[in-house]
This record gives C-alpha cells, sequence and structure tokens, in this order.
C-alpha cells in the first residue's frame, strides 16, 4: 500500500512539474501568434551607443550585458547585417548597444562620455519611413529563445512572398516586448561605419586575387572573385529599389541559396515598399516606444548559449 501511495505521489509531482513547465512555456510566448506587418516605424530617429562585433551572433550575449549594466533603464537594440546560414560565423556581423535618445531629444554629454569610457561609439539611425515589424513577448528569458525561433522564420516568409528588399534586422529590447524591424528604405542608414570598413577590405582582398590570377593568364572568375557584396552601406542614399535580389533572412530559412551574404540581399526582386498594402493594424498601430526599458542584465546570456540556431 505504501508503494503505491509513493508512486501515486510521484506520478502527481511529475504531472504537475509538466503542467508547471508548459504554463511557463505559454507565459514566456510559446502559443502567441507572430503577427508581421509592413507600415510606418514604432520608433523615429535614435542616437546608440554600440560595439561592432564580427564573429559568432551566439558570442554577442556579453555586449547586451555590457551595455544594460552601464545604464539598465536603456532600451537595448542589436543590429545584424548578416545571414548565419550563408556568411561563415566567424565573418558575421553585427552592431550591440544601448538607445540613448529618441527623436529631437539629445542624449547628455555625461551619458555619451560614460559609454564611450567602456569602448562603445555613437551613431544615429533615421526613422525610416516604411518597415517589416513584427512584435515578441518579453516576459522571461525564455522569450529570447522562443523569439529567435519564430519570428525570423515569419519574417524571411513575409518578405520573400511579397519579393521586398527589406535590411537589416533589428531587435530593440522594451519592457516586456521585442520590436524586430527591417527598413524598407533608407537601408544605408543603418550601417554602422565599420561595416563599410569590412566591405573595403573584402574587396580589396577580391582585387588582389583578380590581379594575381590575370597575371598567371588564368581565368577572372575565381571563387573568390565569383563572390561580391553589392550594397554600399556608406552610403546614405540606399534606397529600397536599388539592391539586388536574394534569399531574405537571418538563417532561419536557407532553403533559398540565391543569397551569399547579408540582409542586403533580402527578397526574391526588391521590390518597392510603395507597392505594399501596408497594414494600419497590429504591430504598427501600436504607440511608439515609451523611453524606458526593462534591463536585460543577465538574462541576455541566454543568448550566448541557447540562441544556437542565428549564430
Amino acid at each position: 500500500m505504501s508503494d503505491l501511495l509513493l508512486l501515486g505521489l510521484i506520478g502527481g509531482l511529475t504531472l504537475l512539474l509538466l503542467l508547471t513547465l508548459l504554463a511557463f512555456a505559454g507565459y514566456s510566448g510559446l502559443l502567441t501568434g507572430v503577427a508581421v506587418s509592413a507600415g510606418s516605424p514604432l520608433i523615429r530617429n535614435i542616437t546608440v551607443a554600440y560595439k561592432f562585433h564580427v564573429g559568432p551572433y551566439n558570442d554577442t550575449g556579453q555586449l547586451f550585458t555590457e551595455s544594460c549594466c552601464i545604464s539598465p533603464k536603456l532600451r537595448s537594440i542589436a543590429v545584424y547585417y548578416d545571414n548565419p546560414h550563408t556568411v561563415p560565423p566567424e565573418k558575421c556581423r553585427c552592431a550591440v548597444g544601448s538607445i540613448l535618445s529618441e527623436g529631437e531629444e539629445s542624449p547628455s554629454p555625461e551619458l555619451i562620455q560614460l559609454y564611450q569610457k567602456f569602448g562603445f561609439k555613437i551613431f544615429s539611425f533615421p526613422a525610416p519611413s516604411h518597415v517589416v515589424i513584427a512584435t515578441f513577448p518579453y516576459t522571461t528569458a525564455l522569450s529570447i529563445w522562443l523569439a529567435v525561433r519564430r519570428v525570423h522564420p515569419a519574417l524571411d516568409t513575409y518578405i520573400k512572398e511579397r519579393k521586398l528588399c527589406a535590411h537589416p534586422r533589428l531587435e530593440i529590447y522594451q519592457q516586456d516586448q521585442i520590436h524586430f524591424m527591417c527598413p524598407l528604405a533608407r537601408q544605408g542608414d543603418f550601417y554602422v561605419p565599420e561595416v563599410k570598413e569590412t566591405e573595403w577590405k573584402c574587396r580589396g582582398l577580391v582585387e588582389a586575387s583578380d590581379t594575381q590570377v590575370d597575371g598567371t593568364g588564368a581565368d577572372t572568375m575565381s571563387d573568390t572573385s565569383s563572390v561580391s557584396l553589392e550594397v554600399s552601406p556608406g552610403s546614405r542614399e540606399t534606397s529600397a529599389t536599388t539592391l539586388s535580389p536574394g534569399a531574405g533572412g537571418r538563417g532561419w530559412d536557407d532553403s533559398d541559396n540565391r543569397s551569399e551574404h547579408s540582409y542586403s540581399e533580402s527578397g526574391a526582386s526588391g521590390s518597392s515598399f510603395e507597392e505594399l498594402d501596408l497594414e494600419g493594424e497590429g504591430p504598427v498601430g501600436e504607440p511608439r516606444l515609451e523611453p524606458e526599458a526593462k534591463p536585460l542584465g543577465p538574462l541576455q546570456d541566454l543568448r550566448t548559449s541557447e540562441k544556437g540556431e542565428v549564430q
């Protein structure tokens, strides 16, 4: 009799544990529908403090933690420039940091100096006229892991089906929500100077390789020379209709291998945002982000250990 009672107690506790885990996952956003839409951005022009990172995206957790420790009340932001499914992990580029100010407000000199003291650089992003956007709950550390695996495939599908040119990919952590945004216009304004520098170096290597091949009389269309970056992030005049087509996505959907580089090659034909039937409902109809954000602190370290698919 005592054995049956013990087994029943163990079974009850196991069931209770499973229900608790399911409730926790649901609260973290497991059952939340992902609605992707296009329209006006949720934020205005912003000034950010960032650190540029070249390497696997799963190594960016420390950058999130570092920026949050400097000023926990500020919103965190990450800008991803490359598709980790088509770009070697050691060459993936991103910028991670905090939003110092938005709109007409200017960041205080003291705040700028504080971030610069810890090696962060200052850069300003504009408010694009139109973006592809999605929102996911940010209630627990598990929310980050779920967002990566649910939102980005939805963005890929939306962009490919409408043949859009939407890049780069921004993540903004605001209180209890994660906002995902892909500009449809003025994309070049979202490329920090280090991206331009890496492209110059890449092009220099390609040109040097072509010169060496020409000197031997061999075919100049080598594997190296066939790789070219078609976006000029340094230009502040880049439009949605001038970028080359390719596969969208941050590596969450690699079924289309036409793109070998960055999100600048998103979409199948680079259609203009003017062709969209812009929705006024859903995420784009929500009010703009508030100035304060939920501190990430050590929670962001989850990106380091569990965000394996994107890194």
